[in-house]
């Protein structure tokens, strides 16, 4: 049996040596080595959109791959794709490595300097592991063995354009179309996720951010089940306690969520801090929120900016939408992109707060009125970001919302930026 390896190593001198003795294993067929953490889970999910067996069956890890440490990426990648074996190397072999290593989702670690024999014993250790788990899975279709549910993040370009009501109404319209939604209120010490749904509950994001294993009994606690069918992981009620929540944890959390459910949105607020910036990192998809007004439109531009200068995310990879338009706006959407160096999206959400008034005042966007120009944009928007089936909605006329000719603003493992 050939084994496809695939190497996560960011120095060079370690890469070429790593490559030089996989070449000399039996039966075994290495790919050219990635250099951060971000490409090898792009590569992982493109190879996973087909089929689980396209994937490597081992994955070796340095230990000095960035930017997420090397086992935070473990624990991540074990959760997302079940069935590759992932080994550490590393020149700290100590047991307490090993046994967190384990923890993490490792199947073995090898130790620097590299040696052939034990190169080869934990390849083939972690080669027999995937194969056999693969197997599993295949007799056991209910289970999900491929790059887990669609992550978008909704982002202000500053205070009071909407990212609240848009990441609601997107998490609203795809659990309507038959998904499984989780919404996430990452504005985390002014977060509005619960005023909007009328929700009352005392758990939040904070009780996962020192859980270093989220077990999906232990999400399942944190998660408010919404009368709508949401499942909602809302920001602490004191904003001080959102200090709590590290990136490291958001990383666990935003994994945990994406395991369990089909689409999770993410509400990061106005406010770049570095759990909110971990999420929009993850993010297939980054939507930031503008209205058409100079003052909002700069502030876009300079979050677009510092996303790019923090290594958070490119421009291209950010779409913007515009908020309160009106034909007779200065600022027209078609001009947002030039200004801010990012992809517009066609969908622009009506300025009509009368419609919104009502449900605003009632805690209640679910009664958000189904045939209102706002409701239906952003609706629109969560067809155009490709977050709806082509179920027919209710209260719509029967009316479908596909996915077909989405928005693809996602990493590399979704094939680039362009249209599907």
């Amino acid at each position: 049996m050939v084994t496809r390896i695939l190497p996560a190593v960011a120095e060079p001198d370690a890469a070429r040596s790593m490559t030089a003795l996989l070449g000399q294993l039996p039966d075994a067929e290495p790919a050219p080595p990635v250099g951060d953490s971000t490409t090898l889970v792009d590569a992982l999910g493109r190879l996973a959109q087909e089929s689980i067996n396209d994937l490597p069956e081992v994955v070796l890890v340095h230990e000095r791959i960035g930017p997420v440490p090397a086992l935070e990426l473990i624990r991540d990648i074990a959760m997302r794709f079940p069935g590759v074996g992932l080994v550490l190397v590393t020149v700290d072999a100590s047991q307490a490595l090993i046994s967190a290593a384990m923890d993490s989702g490792a199947r073995g670690l090898v130790s620097l300097p590299l040696s052939y024999d034990q190169l080869s014993a934990r390849v083939q250790a972690a080669a027999s592991w995937a194969v056999a788990v693969r197997a599993h899975l295949s007799d056991n279709p209910q289970f999900d063995a491929g790059p887990g549910g669609t992550v978008v993040t909704v982002t202000g370009a500053k205070g009071g354009t909407g990212a609240t009501l848009t990441s609601v109404q997107l998490a609203l319209a795809a659990c309507a179309s038959g998904q499984s939604v989780a919404l996430v209120d990452m504005d985390l010490q002014a977060g509005d996720v619960a005023s909007y749904l009328d929700v009352r509950f005392r758990r939040s994001i904070v009780d996962l951010a020192s859980i270093s294993d989220i077990s999906p009994r232990v999400l399942q606690d944190a998660v408010f089940a919404h009368e709508t069918g949401l499942g909602l992981l809302l920001a602490p009620g004191e904003g001080e306690q959102g200090e709590m929540v590290s990136d490291r944890a958001v990383r666990q959390i935003v994994s945990a969520l994406r395991t369990r459910y089909q689409v999770v949105i993410v509400d990061t607020g106005t406010h770049m801090s570095e759990a909110n910036a971990a999420a929009i990192e993850m993010a297939d998809t980054a939507v930031l929120l503008t209205t058409l007004d100079a003052v909002s439109v700069r502030a876009a531009k300079r979050m677009v900016k510092l996303w790019q200068r923090l290594q958070i995310r490119k421009g291209e990879e950010t779409l913007a939408v515009a908020n309160r338009y009106t034909r007779s706006s200065e600022i027209q959407p078609s001009l947002i992109g030039q200004i801010v160096g990012c992809h517009i999206a066609k969908t622009a959400i009506p300025s009509a707060f009368k419609e919104l008034q009502g449900a605003v005042d009632a805690g209640r966007m679910q009664d958000l009125e189904p045939k209102g120009a706002v409701k239906q944009a952003l609706w629109g928007l969560a067809g155009e970001l490709g977050l709806m089936t082509g179920k027919p909605l209710p209260d719509q006329g029967g009316k479908l919302w596909s996915d077909r000719g989405a928005i693809t603003l996602r990493r590399s493992r979704r094939g680039g930026i362009g249209r599907r």
